[in-house]
């Protein structure tokens, strides 16, 4: 399944992995090395995330339920938890880059197929 930005018409990733249950939520990358180019993880439900014990960096991404991007934070560092953003239904998190790569920015809309 990919992800793809209709609005840019750039595809942000190959490879989507979802965590929809609470276990996987909570999880999310922790306890990874890295993050493979092309791989994405969506969180759904989800409107705040933290990059706490992480090993590296990552975009993120919040949609709401129409698959409109809410907020990106590119770059998003170890340690760090960004305010929550109430509109989002979900967070996409990508491998650093791709934010900036596919110039996604509020208002583009997401397809995943």
């Amino acid at each position: 399944m990919r992800l793809i930005n209709q609005t840019k018409n750039a595809i942000l990733a190959e490879e989507v992995l979802f965590a929809e249950t609470s276990l996987k939520r909570l999880k999310g990358l922790l306890g990874k090395k890295d993050f493979a180019s092309g791989q994405a993880l969506i969180i759904k439900p989800c409107n705040s995330v933290h990059t706490f014990f992480m090993r590296f960096a990552i975009d993120v991404i919040f949609v709401n339920k129409h698959h409109q991007i809410v907020q990106v934070i590119p770059n998003l560092k170890p340690f760090r938890m960004p305010r929550p953003y109430f509109r989002a239904a979900y967070v996409v998190e990508l491998p650093v880059g791709v934010i900036k790569a596919t110039a996604s920015l509020p208002g583009d809309m997401l397809k995943l197929e």
